[in-house]
């Protein structure tokens, strides 16, 4: 760590990789439940289609709503999420790129052919989106909290 600067910024591997894990956990669990609440809404059966087959991202029928509103409200959740885990703006586009990467390499693996479905597509971007926007905007107001200084504050405690 160089003198004069406010956070560590040294590369810590370890905590680079609990962070990913954390979050692809995090947010493929709550994407998980939202999307076995949309099925039971629409009567169609849960199967892990619902969250990597990318033919399942349609508006055709109720059932194909349901799943994209729940990725758009997955997304909202995943900044909170970020906000939890990551703790800093400057790596909220990071980690949301690494999210949708990763999904992306899933959903090409499980569907044994490269998603070629624009709905597809544009859902990801616009989660990725919110996911990343949010993130940071929750971080944000975090790290632009004041810190206290001066005699008063060696006399009280801080939660920075």
């Amino acid at each position: 760590m160089k003198g004069g600067t406010f956070r560590n910024t040294q590369w810590d591997p370890t905590l680079l990789s609990s962070q990913i894990v954390s979050m692809q956990f995090c947010v493929y669990f709550t994407l998980g439940l939202l999307v076995f609440v949309a099925n039971k809404l629409s009567g169609d059966n849960y199967s892990l289609d619902h969250l990597f087959e990318y033919h399942e991202i349609h508006i055709y029928d109720m059932g194909g709503r349901l799943v994209i509103c729940a990725f758009v409200l997955n997304a909202f959740i995943a900044s909170l999420t970020l906000w939890c885990i990551v703790r800093r703006a400057k790596l909220c586009l990071d980690f949301s790129c690494t999210f949708h990467v990763l999904h992306l390499l899933i959903c090409w693996w499980y569907n044994r052919s490269f998603p070629a479905n624009a709905s597809w597509w544009l859902l990801n971007v616009i989660t990725g989106t919110i996911m990343c926007i949010g993130g940071e905007f929750l971080c944000l107001q975090t790290e632009m909290k004041e810190i206290p200084v001066g005699y008063a504050a060696l006399n009280q405690k801080s939660d920075v």
